[in-house]
């Protein structure tokens, strides 16, 4: 064989390994990056600015202050006006005009989250997660089908219903407290209890599955009630303002406490953390600088205070600006765990991790902000248009939704020059009123009424 024959095939034989290498290469994907175990600490009315992190002043929260602080905080993290109808957002990905969740879940009504509606525990337990919740739930408890063991938990622990007492776990002379389903008579203060189990849950927990683990705390929402010992640092604060800080102190243990249980289990590298209020901080809580409180749709309402904490994966002493729903927490936890957002109902959520962890542009071209179908906000950017507002708490408002106004108000509010909401734009702003009008009654085109649609099982 002569010299350039032999180099043709040495040629030949480089090149057919390099495509069949390349070709390989193709065909196997790239290894998924390891799906973190997920905590998720939801507590209730909280001010915005009760903890230090987010400007408070009055109240010690180390524990928190130091997650914020070594995380990312959200500073337009945005939820629903009272509690259930956050939930039922975390839990749907879907805005309460289209799970007809616009008002708080009552002790032994007969409705819940419509069991049509595929939860976050469903979708991350079908993805292969562990999947816990400890503390409240507050999405039904009329029938067997709308308990969290039903809607995907692998365990359960705490209260079904709001505003239980916090040592007997009594509500309107029902006992509430449970652990898979099944009553508990058990002695001790909530938020000590449900902070205990999900350290438990978290050390011994299956070593071969991610964990979801939800802890929504009833602390810090009424009745005020704290351990004495909790309200000694605080002499220079009195009444139930003593007693939030008190109670808020405890809750700031007990997220210490959980916090310590990654470390010794060797998880804390590989946990997601996220904090959020579930909703505006009624009195005596603080929600400086943002307007009115819980129960309405101006910022004090739905602006929340919260940040999220995930060591070599979210920047430490970040601030993310741009704004976010507690809907995109679905799919963005999702999109993490690997799992599937194929279903049979659309979501309104966004996956919003590039914007938490890059910097990118928030992927919502509007956020709506519903109180009841006809009490609504929408934010477009740094503009917020309201409809039918008003500063009174509406917690109290009818399962059957509020009287229609009289006559339809608007207020225009520019938040990134007015974050308190003081100077109403509407008048002098009537062509971009008119714009966010159109993109209002397209997104409320098929709003549902309140109180749960009937629906069948979820397919």
């Amino acid at each position: 064989m002569t010299r350039p024959s032999s180099l043709r095939l040495f040629a030949t034989a480089v090149l057919t390994v390099l495509v069949s290498s390349l070709a390989s290469a193709e065909e196997t994907p790239p290894a998924d990056p390891k799906r973190p175990n997920i905590v998720f600490f939801l507590i209730d009315d909280l001010g915005y600015a009760d903890c230090g992190f987010n400007g408070g002043k009055q109240i010690k929260t180390p524990n928190i202050d130091k997650l914020a602080r070594e995380g990312s905080i959200l500073d337009s993290l945005y939820v629903q006006p009272v509690c259930s109808p956050t939930r039922a957002a975390l839990m749907t990905g879907r805005y309460p005009t289209h799970t007809g969740v616009y008002t708080i879940v009552r002790p032994h009504a007969k409705w819940g989250l419509p069991l049509a509606e595929r939860t976050l525990a469903n979708a991350l337990h079908d993805a292969g997660y562990e999947t816990a919740i400890t503390g409240k739930w507050h999405l039904g408890e009329f029938e067997p089908a709308y308990l969290p063991t039903a809607r995907g938990f692998d365990h359960q622990y705490g209260h079904y219903f709001g505003a239980i007492d916090y040592f007997t776990h009594m509500r309107d002379g029902s006992h509430d407290w449970y652990r898979d389903g099944k009553e508990l008579k058990e002695e001790g203060y909530s938020t000590h209890l449900v902070a205990r189990e999900a350290c438990r849950l978290i050390e011994g927990k299956d070593k071969a599955k991610p964990l979801f683990l939800y802890v929504p705390f009833n602390g810090v929402h009424a009745p005020m009630q704290v351990p004495q010992d909790y309200l000694k640092p605080y002499p220079y604060l009195k009444g139930p303002r003593q007693k939030l800080a008190g109670m808020l102190s405890a809750v700031d243990e007990a997220v210490g406490k959980v916090v310590a249980s990654l470390e010794k289990a060797g998880l804390r590298g590989d946990t997601l953390i996220v904090f959020s209020s579930d909703n505006g901080g009624p009195a005596p809580g603080d929600n400086s600088p943002l307007r009115a409180r819980k129960g309405t749709i101006y910022e004090g309402g739905v602006r929340a205070c919260g940040f999220l904490n995930w060591p070599d994966h979210v920047p430490a002493g970040a601030h993310v600006k741009a704004p976010m729903h507690a809907v995109d927490w679905y799919p963005t936890f999702l999109k993490l765990a690997g799992g599937s957002l194929e279903q049979k109902l659309p979501l309104d959520g966004c996956d919003v991790w590039p914007m938490l962890t890059q910097g990118a542009t928030s992927p919502h071209e509007a956020i709506l902000l519903a109180g009841s179908p006809g009490r609504v906000a929408l934010r477009m950017g740094d503009w917020k248009l309201l409809t039918n507002a008003s500063e009174v708490d509406s917690e109290e408002s009818s399962d059957d939704g509020e009287k229609p106004a009289a006559k339809e108000s608007f207020e225009l509010y520019d938040l990134a020059n007015d974050i308190g909401e003081k100077t109403n734009l509407a008048d002098k702003e009537s062509e971009r009123v008119a714009q966010m009008r159109t993109k209002l009654a397209e997104m409320l085109k098929n709003a549902v009424p309140p109180g749960a649609p009937k629906q069948g099982p979820r397919k």
